[in-house]
């Protein structure tokens, strides 16, 4: 099984697994943002990955980008991965609405975070888990 960096375990709460990434929930409700981690031990950069798995993160990028829009309706979406704090390989998946608090500019470094209450976090969780597993996601 592969360990999360830290800084992931400490900031996300688990979705599901996927035929290749680990999908969590960064625990900052002011976005809709989820983090897919492809399950390879010393994953780092994307194009080091092999080549079917570059395949699968691509289709696993866009269920959770269809995820985010389905249930969020975000006006634009941000996808990144930036590695910069966390070496590990890990793509964010950021739901964005104009008028949001860092709206237009980058979440990070923002200094708007605000973490879900234990309550709603596990209802989100179970939305998200369904929506993943739903046919027409």
């Amino acid at each position: 099984m592969v360990s999360l960096h830290e800084r992931l375990q400490a900031d996300t709460v688990p979705v599901l697994d996927l035929a290749l990434c680990r999908v969590l929930l960064m625990n900052n409700r002011v976005w809709p943002w989820l983090i897919l981690v492809p399950l390879r031990e010393g994953a780092v950069e994307m194009h080091r990955l092999a080549v079917e798995d570059r395949a699968t993160l691509t289709e696993e990028l866009a269920l959770a980008s269809r995820v985010v829009e389905n249930l969020f309706a975000p006006d634009k979406l941000n996808v990144g991965a930036l590695g910069n704090m966390v070496p590990q390989l890990h793509i964010h998946v950021i739901g964005r609405t104009r008028g949001d608090p860092a709206w237009p500019g980058p979440v990070w470094g923002s200094g708007h975070a605000e973490p879900y209450e234990a309550g709603e976090r596990e209802a989100l969780v179970g939305r998200l888990a369904a929506a993943f597993r739903a046919p027409a996601a």
